[in-house]
């Protein structure tokens, strides 16, 4: 639906987005379109589709754009990390929105710190780490 899609992305900004996340598969042009249509960031998804080369297809159409129209991209099936960049995009001027993504930093530290303190106490052992192959 490409009329419905050009007043989305023409109108992004008008409506009070600061940031679009645009996943697609396959030949993955939907990100590309976005930006094209827009000057708001646009955060790329490439997702593994059933008609897709392994995704390999999705991160390269979305990866490599022309000069003039950058897209942000983000891992294969990666829309949590998306939903991580948006926010801190907008927080680098947004101190209200910064002050929110900040925890969510700070508990990645944490749970970090942790498993480190649990590999130090338990091993990092397994079947698949001993010695019996030459």
């Amino acid at each position: 639906m490409p009329p419905l899609h050009l007043e989305y992305a023409g109108q992004a900004a008008e409506r009070g987005l600061k940031v679009i996340i645009a996943g697609a598969g396959g030949a993955a042009h939907l990100p590309g379109m976005v930006a094209s249509i827009t000057s708001l960031p646009v955060i790329g998804v490439p997702i593994k589709s059933s008609n897709s080369i392994d995704g390999w297809d999705s991160v390269l159409s979305i990866l490599q754009m022309p000069n003039g129209i950058p897209v942000a991209t983000v891992a294969l099936n990666g829309a949590k990390n998306a939903g991580i960049l948006a926010p801190s995009i907008i927080g680098a001027f947004d101190p209200l929105v910064s002050v929110r993504i900040s925890p969510y930093n700070k508990n990645l530290e944490t749970e970090v710190l942790q498993k480190v303190d649990k590999l130090k106490k338990e091993g990092w052992e397994n079947g698949y780490d001993s010695n019996r192959f030459p």
